[in-house]
Order: C-alpha cells, then sequence, then structure tokens
C-alpha cells in the first residue's frame, strides 16, 4: 500500500509540475502583443500608402498574429538586427495586419489578394498606388531554424521604390 501511495504522490507531483508549466507557457504566449485584433487594418494600410506616395517609398504588410510563433520570430529577428531594421524602415512604410480568431480581418485578407493562402507570416508589398506588387511567403526567406536575415535583406531590395521604377533601369 505505501508504495501505491508513493507512485500516487509521484505521479500527482509530476502532472502538477507539468500542468504548471503549460500554463506558463500558454501564459506567456498570451503575453505577446505584437499585433493588435482590435486595430483598424484599413486605416492603417490607407495611411502607410499616403505616406509611401509622398516619400517615394513601397509599403511592407506583414500579417500574422500573436498566436503564430514565426510570425513573433520574425518580428524579434528585425528588432534584433539594426542593420536590417534600419534598412527596412528606411525604404519602406511598415503595417502589421492581424490575422487570428479574434479578428480574421476578411475585407483586408480580399484587398491583399488573400496572402494567407501561403501561412503566417506572409509580407505584401504594395506601392504607393495601394497597389499588390507582390506577396512572399516567408518560408523562402527561411534558414536553419529561423529567418535568414540575408535572405530577408535580398528579399527588401528587390521591392524597393527604386527597385521597381522603371526609370531606374532607363539611361
Amino acid at each position: 500500500m505505501k508504495t501505491y501511495s508513493i507512485i500516487l504522490c509521484a505521479f500527482l507531483a509530476i502532472s502538477g509540475s507539468v500542468y504548471g508549466q503549460d500554463k506558463a507557457v500558454q501564459q506567456k504566449k498570451e503575453a505577446v502583443h505584437i499585433y493588435d485584433p482590435k486595430a483598424n487594418a484599413d486605416a492603417d494600410l490607407n495611411a502607410a500608402i499616403k505616406k509611401a506616395k509622398a516619400e517615394k517609398k513601397n509599403v511592407f504588410v506583414q500579417v500574422g498574429g500573436n498566436w503564430c510563433v514565426w510570425c513573433i520570430a520574425f518580428h524579434n529577428m528585425v528588432n534584433a538586427n539594426p542593420e536590417l531594421k534600419g534598412y527596412l524602415d528606411s525604404h519602406f512604410e511598415k503595417v502589421l495586419v492581424n490575422y487570428s480568431p479574434e479578428n480574421k480581418n476578411e475585407a483586408m485578407m480580399e484587398r491583399l489578394k488573400y496572402p494567407g493562402r501561403f501561412g503566417f507570416p506572409v509580407f505584401v508589398i504594395l506601392n504607393g498606388e495601394g497597389e499588390v506588387l507582390h506577396i512572399e511567403n516567408s518560408a523562402y526567406l527561411e534558414e536553419g531554424k529561423g529567418h535568414s536575415v540575408k535572405k530577408v535583406t535580398d528579399f527588401l531590395k528587390n521591392w524597393t521604390y527604386a527597385a521597381v521604377d522603371p526609370a531606374t533601369y532607363k539611361k
């Protein structure tokens, strides 16, 4: 009987510990607030387009959600790399568009040509007129266990205002 009591106590202690860890992971996951499900994505995007047009930039739209580990990892990678963050900031107007159970932003997904078909995060490049120039499956920018700074930088360089402006290539 003592053996069963010891086993039962050990089982309860382990399961309680696992439950506590699961709860801590869930709380940490819920604590991430990069995307705002309550944001007015249409207003945010319209403001970015207007500013991009005035500053001769394109718009970089990152679609994802706080539930998405890869979305958070990409955001953190950009913020941890001053050169990449600086390049993105100086060449693009940025917009984060939430896609989650709380707000699927269905009208915005239609406007952006349904980028979620590539998974999340997904990147959409728009010009200063609000036209979709490109949708990028972020998996193509991965290397190893995360996104590659070099691949992301190369991708961005190909979609700057100057890179897609025909005048850049006329002599």
